[in-house]
């Protein structure tokens, strides 16, 4: 019987899984720099958290949600986010207590959504996020948004739009949900069910309707931006000053509102703008969300975060023809010719790799010439060549691919040498 993975995943291969470590590692080099600490949640918890945390009314509780009952027929689900997750973490493991506030913290892993797999998204997919708590500082919108630039820059992407928008207080979105019922209620029936449903319960997220984004109601819908109170306009207009402090240029969209029923105040996207990457721009979204802590239990605590996907970072990489250079490379490949000398080679191998060198040796019993065409493709800077006869003399001998050049050395002095030679450039 033959099996496949199921729809909407992918296996990530070696050659290809180098590019996604890399990507990983650039974002924890970041967050290191900003002051960020790595959170790991678990891939599933209790459905109610979801249904709370990010809002009946999104398509992801809807529609898109992974959820099962467990031998205690409890509701679980695969986490579809990462905001959730690290605020049910955040209330439960008391971190409001810790002295040092804000409380900063950045994951990496899998979220689950059942959606229609495309290229760039799929049912399993690899999400980076950060969150800051406790803080109502515009500041901390702007060092939020300038980290997740930042990352998208070092990796060498440079087709790049940022779009914000302020969703306000609390008060303001009544208001403006109060100006969004009055002008889509006439029109209503001509909007897609979904649309028909939100209304009563959400009627900003009308707005984010992909159905009905050609209807002539939605151009014409009340702007956000016109029913901000001053303390929200106040609030948007110092995100909008750190922002141009730090050099970051940005587009105000007042059709932004995000996909989760979570954010208000500072809302924003990433967009690649690069020729050829597709019709799904959005690299990443994110914003603030002062009162989901409340929501899963905590005490009153402001925050903000983004995610963004990895595979759409790929994506955009590939779009501006961007070259990771993550070529696999060896340090040394060590070749033994003999019985004896295929003993003694394994214990150098294992002190080789005990100084830090990345090392490989044959284990099919290849010819010489087959070794050295391994060596080769594993781009091995040295060859190691040991054959019984070199045992009995105590040497072997060591080939230098860059150069062709070739030496031999005493057995016990082929550690201090590679790693003199690497050292030194030759």
């Amino acid at each position: 019987m033959s099996f496949q993975i199921p729809r909407g995943t992918q296996d990530i291969m070696p050659g290809e899984v180098e590019k996604w470590q890399k990507i990983e590692e650039k974002a924890k080099e970041l967050c290191k720099k900003y002051n960020y600490h790595e959170i790991r949640t678990p891939i599933f918890e209790y459905t109610e958290l979801f249904q709370r945390g990010v809002g009946d009314s999104t398509d992801i509780v809807q529609k898109e949600m992974y959820t099962f009952k467990d031998r205690g027929d409890r509701s679980l689900t695969l986490r579809p986010e990462g905001t959730a997750s690290t605020v049910r973490a955040y209330v439960q493991n008391k971190l409001f207590g810790d002295p040092q506030q804000p409380t900063k913290l950045y994951y990496i892993g899998p979220m689950f959504r059942y959606e229609r797999p495309q290229k760039g998204r799929t049912r399993q997919f690899v999400q980076f996020g950060i969150e800051a708590l406790g803080s109502n500082d515009p500041a901390i919108d702007a060092e939020v948004i300038a980290l997740a630039m930042q990352l998208y820059q070092e990796l060498g992407l440079k087709h790049l739009r940022l779009v914000i928008n302020s969703l306000g207080d609390q008060e303001s979105r009544q208001a403006h949900r109060n100006a969004l019922v009055e002008h889509f209620q006439p029109v209503i029936n001509e909007l897609c069910s979904d649309c028909q449903n939100r209304i009563h319960t959400n009627p900003l997220r009308i707005l984010d309707c992909k159905k009905d984004r050609e209807h002539e109601s939605m151009n014409t819908a009340p702007s956000i931006l016109e029913f901000l109170n001053e303390e929200s306009q106040v609030f948007f207009e110092n995100v909008k000053s750190y922002l141009e402090e730090m050099g970051i240029d940005y587009v105000i969209d007042p059709t932004l509102v995000r996909g989760l029923d979570y954010y208000n105040h500072t809302a924003f996207e990433i967009m690649s703008e690069a020729p050829g990457f597709g019709a799904i721009t959005t690299l990443s979204g994110g914003g603030r969300y002062n009162g989901l802590v409340e929501d899963v239990g905590g005490p009153e605590t402001p925050g903000i975060g983004f995610a963004m996907s990895l595979e759409r970072i790929l994506l955009a990489l590939e779009a501006e023809q961007v070259d990771l250079h993550v070529q696999a490379e060896l340090d040394c490949y060590l070749i033994s010719l003999g019985e004896h000398s295929k003993k003694r080679s394994m214990s150098l191998l294992n002190e080789l790799r005990n100084a830090g060198l990345t090392v490989d040796r044959d284990y099919l019993d290849k010819k010489m010439k087959a070794q050295f065409k391994a060596a080769d493709r594993l781009n091995a800077r040295y060859v190691l060549v040991l054959g019984d006869d070199e045992l009995d003399k105590g040497v072997i001998n060591i080939k230098d691919m860059q150069d062709g050049s070739q030496v031999e050395v005493a057995i016990d002095e082929t550690t201090s040498y590679v790693l003199k030679h690497l050292e030194g450039g030759s």
